[in-house]
């Protein structure tokens, strides 16, 4: 981090007259996740298919203050488990994580398991006001019947669940838009969060986003130069883009990203058909809606 990055970050979000940004999709994890996360965008493993340098490769605490300094309010922990027997112990990781960092939002995990009905109900008790599913990771599919207790308890509690679900960067087993709108069929009223805007099925989830009022995109990656060489956000949809706009919520996948924080914000500052009030709300509004956080007004 530099006082130049800084600078340029909140001059961004300043010059719309917020008071600081809502990423909801960051990682705080484990160190000794973290470390395997980051070793595997180091050898460009399958499910990443390309060099992925880690641009925020430091300690936890500056990371935590790195995100402080470029005025982001709320952030999340957003933790997942690539195999059984993983998640309960990462939630509690993410729960102690959240009591010791109040700008973080409460996040928590699952995985198709007998016992996800349990910690699940366990997590939203203690007080998680975020979920994470990765299903290219976890290599699962969201309508597992393993899950249906936990996607119900999710959807009568209101808790949204950031998903990577869409077959960027590499596709999986259980990718794409058919799983989630066979999810969507069984628990209309599910929170969903489409991590990536879905990328590369941009259409595909868009329409999702639109025909259901409770599932909502995040921008993570989305727009920036490393992803439109090789996934490109279609062109010509600023009016859709506009009628999804309260839904649509700010993401960065800071710190394992292969580029600057900035560059996150002002792709999408950059996006055509586009004004300030869609981005005050991309940027800060809609998620302080959806978390109950102070409006910049208040």
């Amino acid at each position: 981090m530099c006082a130049d990055e800084v600078m340029q970050v909140r001059e961004i979000w300043g010059g719309l007259g917020l008071t600081g940004i809502i990423d909801v999709h960051t990682h705080f994890m484990p160190k000794s996740v973290m470390d395997k996360v980051w070793n595997y965008f180091d050898s460009a493993g399958p499910l990443t298919g390309r060099p992925w340098p880690i641009t925020y490769r430091m300690d936890e605490a500056r990371r935590v203050d790195t995100l402080r300094a470029f005025g982001v309010r709320r952030f999340t922990s957003l933790i997942y488990p690539h195999r059984p027997d993983m998640a309960a112990w990462l939630n509690q990781w993410a729960a102690q994580f959240a009591r010791d960092t109040p700008d973080c939002l409460p996040t928590a995990t699952f995985y198709p398991e007998p016992e996800a009905p349990g910690y699940v109900d366990a997590a939203i008790r203690d007080g998680a006001r975020i979920f994470k599913a990765h299903i290219q990771v976890g290599d699962y599919d969201p309508t597992d019947p393993l899950l249906d207790d936990v996607w119900g308890a999710l959807e009568d509690h209101g808790v949204p669940v950031v998903i990577h679900c869409g077959s960027g960067p590499q596709p999986g087993r259980f990718t794409g838009p058919e799983p989630i709108r066979r999810l969507l069929r069984r628990h209309p009223r599910l929170a969903l969060i489409i991590a990536h805007m879905g990328m590369p099925e941009y259409d595909d989830f868009l329409d999702i986003c639109l025909s259901s009022e409770a599932v909502h995109l995040d921008t993570t990656m989305a727009f920036t130069a490393f992803a439109e060489e090789v996934m490109p956000f279609p062109a010509g949809q600023a009016a859709r883009l506009r009628a999804a706009g309260n839904r649509i919520l700010f993401g960065s996948d800071f710190p394992n990203i292969p580029y600057g924080y900035r560059e996150a914000l002002t792709a999408i500052t950059a996006v055509p058909g586009i004004d300030d009030a869609w981005l005050r709300g991309v940027l800060h509004d809609n998620a302080a809606r959806m978390f109950d956080i102070a409006l910049p007004s208040d």
